[in-house]
């Protein structure tokens, strides 16, 4: 099977088996993005060991598919481990064996332990037993790559990636993988054969994000809009019930996650930290601090400061498309198909702020746009703090050359063309800017338009116009 893009991950991977020591590699991400596949593909599903946890069973259940998987890779004993420190003396045997698989490029050891987490049941001994496994043995072994993997992030972070105990220091590559990007979603349409054109790889971006999953669920014989509706409106549907799946495979106890998606997912503008702390369901304290620490680590969420006050007045915001889609016309169902909210009001106002996330998720394409991919930038966004309160600007690009770029971004059904309010909307916005932060770069005024722009009478205000086209860049 053919491996598109990642090729970061890819790179990162290949140093693994390249590389004179032992490597621990945590491969993590929400679910559906593609990470058993990532690691199974490179791989060519040949390990010196493979196993995965069994979602919601319990330890003697986990230690069972622990031993069959042993079995597997020829390991002779047939009985289940009492524990999970006998089941990875049991690994340890197997590795230390002359017939154990070993990757041609370098002649490692590689273990795959996909869905860790599934494995540290209650009241199981799974983190001492791997922490003992890896400190007494394995980090030993020059030739050796265990690669763990999971969908729940919060279990993740807190046990691998930000442990003060056993395993503090001894994470050597984390790899986040993140879903796709627009030219990444174009290649695995044209893989399935879906024909669409730019304009409604876009929109589909703007439902479904790019996770590479939801994307090959799609019928070829079928529109973007049949679908959606077949995947997310009909009680059959593949992704009717998603959105929940989603935080419960995450997150232990995600009812206070997902709360704080469900209000950012009314005010497009961000919220502080303050200001979500505010809302009875969501709280403060550690809690908080944790929960949007694991929401912006798995890319729902985005934190960014506000150019006028700086690391001083930082925002949280909705940058995941599928869970804004979810949370407007899923969860809070009006209408049984995707139809009938088309050309609604609330359809527009959301296909706006989706294309604003989606702007978000490709920054870097949209600096190769302006030809500034090699300088060095800083984005934000910006709340007028004066007298107009409505004033803001959702992305700002302040560069090193002296240049700031005022990105304003459009989505609409035609070319997008300037008329006499937006002009004077947009003269007024960086009036009020320009007043406010007292800059002395320039300040270029940048339109991104997803579905085409024409040139009219107030398009001298405009510096710089991005097209949907360019998003595509790879």
């Amino acid at each position: 099977m053919k491996i598109i893009g990642r090729k970061r991950e890819k790179d990162s991977l290949m140093q693994c088996l390249l590389s004179k020591r032992p490597e621990f590699v945590v491969v993590y991400g929400r679910r559906r993005v593609g990470k058993t596949y990532l690691i199974r593909e490179y791989f060519n599903q040949q390990f010196s060991f493979y196993t995965t946890g069994l979602s919601d069973e319990k330890t003697k259940g986990q230690l069972r598919a622990f031993q069959a998987s042993l079995n597997a890779y020829g390991y002779e004993e047939k009985s289940v481990p009492v524990d999970w420190f006998e089941a990875f003396v049991r690994l340890k045997e197997l590795l230390q064996s002359d017939k154990v698989y070993r990757e041609p490029i370098n002649n490692k050891r590689v273990i795959f332990l996909d869905e860790l987490p599934w494995m540290d049941t209650a009241r199981s001994d799974f983190k001492s037993a791997l922490d003992y496994f890896w400190n007494s043995w394995a980090s030993a072994q020059e030739d050796l790559v265990l690669i763990a993997c999971g969908s729940a992030t919060s279990w993740i972070i807190t046990n691998l990636l930000t442990n003060k105990k056993g395993f503090h220091n001894r994470i050597t590559r984390r790899i986040h993988l993140a879903p796709f990007s627009l030219a990444e979603c174009e290649e695995l349409f044209e893989l399935n054969d879906i024909v669409m054109n730019r304009s409604q790889m876009i929109e589909s971006y703007m439902i479904f994000g790019g996770i590479p999953h939801y994307l090959n669920l799609f019928d070829s014989r079928l529109s973007l809009a049949q679908n959606v509706n077949e995947l997310c409106f009909k009680e059959y549907g593949f992704l009717h019930d998603e959105y929940n799946n989603i935080f419960y495979s995450l997150f232990d106890k995600p009812e206070k996650h997902l709360a704080i998606l469900e209000r950012l997912a009314k005010s497009r503008d961000g919220l502080t930290r303050a200001e979500l702390s505010r809302e009875k369901e969501i709280g403060g304290g550690s809690v908080l601090t944790k929960d949007l620490r694991e929401l912006e680590e798995c890319g729902f969420i985005r934190k960014f400061s506000n150019f006028t006050r700086g690391e001083g007045e930082q925002f949280y915001q909705l940058i995941d498309p599928f869970t804004l889609f979810s949370i407007r016309f899923i969860k809070n169902k009006k209408f049984d198909s995707w139809n009938e909210y088309i050309n609604s009001p609330g359809y527009h106002s959301w296909r706006g702020n989706a294309f604003e996330i989606v702007c978000m998720n490709h920054i870097p394409q949209i600096k190769e746009s302006l030809r500034i991919g090699g300088i060095e930038t800083n984005e934000f966004a910006w709340r007028s703090g004066g007298a107009d309160k409505g004033a803001q600007i959702d992305l700002i690009i302040s560069r090193k050359d002296g240049v700031i770029n005022l990105c304003e971004m459009k989505f609409t059904s035609d070319d997008y063309m300037l008329d006499a309010d937006e002009y004077e909307k947009l003269r007024n916005r960086m009036s009020q800017f320009q007043k406010e932060t007292n800059v002395k770069s320039a300040i270029h005024i940048t339109l991104i338009c997803g579905n085409g722009y024409k040139k009219g009478k107030y398009s001298g205000i405009v510096q710089n116009v991005i097209l949907g086209d360019d998003l595509f860049e790879k």
